[in-house]
């Protein structure tokens, strides 16, 4: 099984933020993933493994193009309203091994302005 560098990269990026990052019921841990097509982000207590609130571009009811900044920033708005519904106000954000620019830090920015602390 042989992986791509780009993708071999990505994945020791992301098992040295999991190192660090890590959630609770409290403060939930952000974890985003963008693929080509779609962007897809959740809030998981990683004590229980439960995923507290989900949100992506996939979703019924999502408009607009999924492929760029501005579904990205739908995402995180949307992601932050469910989570500020749910009691969740502070959050612990995990880039999954992605570089924070682009769709990653729209989705960010997003769900900062919407309330969301981290």
């Amino acid at each position: 099984m042989l992986k791509s560098e780009k993708a071999r990269k990505r994945q020791r990026r992301r098992w040295h933020i999991r190192k660090k990052v890590s959630g609770t019921s409290t403060i939930p841990r952000m974890s985003v993933y963008r693929s080509l097509n779609h962007i897809y982000v959740q809030l998981i207590d990683d004590q229980t493994g439960k995923t507290l609130v989900s949100a992506s571009t996939v979703e019924k009811g999502f408009e607009g193009k999924a492929s760029n900044v501005e579904g990205a920033a739908a995402v995180g708005k949307k992601v932050a309203e469910k989570a500020l519904e749910t009691g969740i106000q502070k959050v612990v954000f995990d880039r999954g091994g992605f570089k924070f620019h682009g769709r990653v830090k729209s989705l960010a920015e997003a769900a900062r302005e919407a309330g969301l602390k981290f």
